[in-house]
């Protein structure tokens, strides 16, 4: 079940759901809270200094990628430029704080962004308990035009969902074998996290018999 402004109205005042800063009426939609783009991006490096000389940064998904992004923090009021085919991470404004044992979100895109020429690849699930900033991944997908963004302006939107039946933080917050990876996550430190180490190395080691020897 989709829960409509009136339910989530209700969670706010009850405190299982909490936005830091607070929500304003801008971002009330009928089934859905629009969530504003923050301060902190996240530019993806092509290039390294190492002993060696000027490498191209080989991106290793089973690895963190914390290094392979340069971080630039803007203040109200500033703008950030996306060129031509240009991506970059950003953080939500608000920090998002689900108490409810039986209510999970889902981020989608705002079609007013797809308009402009961006892409927000959003499918982004938000764990029942979780608490933390969001990363929103944008790109620029025109092949002549330099798009601005505002933090502050409305990038995307979370719609919540009932769960059949409760889970209590503990479980909500097992990811596999692991704890949740981006749980308390804060806006300036959004980059990927590498996976548990017995499932890197399995797949390292081309092992995939080994990773389904893990039963569900």
């Amino acid at each position: 079940m989709i829960l409509t402004r009136h339910e989530i109205s209700d969670l706010i005042k009850q405190e299982k759901l909490v936005f830091e800063p607070e929500l304003d009426r801008f971002q009330n939609q009928p089934h859905a809270v629009d969530l504003r783009l923050g301060t902190v991006f996240y530019l993806p490096k092509i290039w390294q200094l190492t002993k060696k000389g000027r490498e191209v940064l080989n991106v290793d998904v089973t690895e963190s990628a914390g290094d392979n992004f340069e971080k630039i923090e803007l203040k109200p009021g500033q703008f950030f430029e996306l060129a031509p085919g240009e991506s970059t991470i950003a953080s939500t404004l608000e920090k998002i704080t689900l108490r409810a044992s039986d209510v999970m979100g889902v981020l989608y895109p705002r079609s007013s962004i797809n308009r402009r020429g961006l892409t927000v690849d959003l499918t982004g699930i938000v764990d029942a308990h979780y608490r933390g900033h969001l990363m929103i991944p944008i790109l620029n997908k025109t092949s002549s035009q330099v798009i601005r963004i505002y933090p502050g302006e409305r990038i995307c939107q979370v719609v919540f969902q009932k769960l059949a039946n409760n889970l209590e933080e503990k479980e909500a917050l097992r990811h596999g074998v692991s704890p949740a990876k981006y749980n308390g996550a804060d806006a300036k430190g959004l980059s990927s996290k590498r996976d548990a180490d017995e499932e890197i190395n399995l797949i390292r080691s081309g092992d995939l018999a080994g990773l389904k020897k893990f039963k569900f």
